[in-house]
């Protein structure tokens, strides 16, 4: 009990910049919201440029698009990759 475990978070094209990294491991003791989730990936990089990012971003819990649900209402479980896909232009 208490334990903590992680989400493995991953950033791609225009995320990945903002963040200077491709993934970031965030530290959990249970379920969190996916907002939370947003909040603790924005605050490990404070410049404010991930943040923006991410509220344009397509999100996947697992294999798993997050949708259009309130990322407030969308619980990842510990064990989970979150992955932040920014808009991609072409087609």
């Amino acid at each position: 009990m208490g334990e903590t475990q992680i989400i493995r978070v991953r950033y791609w094209a225009a995320a990945k910049a903002a963040a200077g990294t491709a993934e970031d491991v965030l530290h959990v003791a249970g379920p969190v919201s996916l907002a939370e989730v947003m909040r603790r990936s924005a605050d490990l990089h404070p410049d404010g440029t991930l943040e923006r990012v991410l509220g344009a971003c397509s999100t996947l819990i697992g294999e798993a698009p997050a949708g259009t649900q309130p990322p407030e209402e969308l619980l990842v479980e510990p064990g989970a990759t979150v992955e932040f896909l920014p808009p991609f232009a072409g087609g």
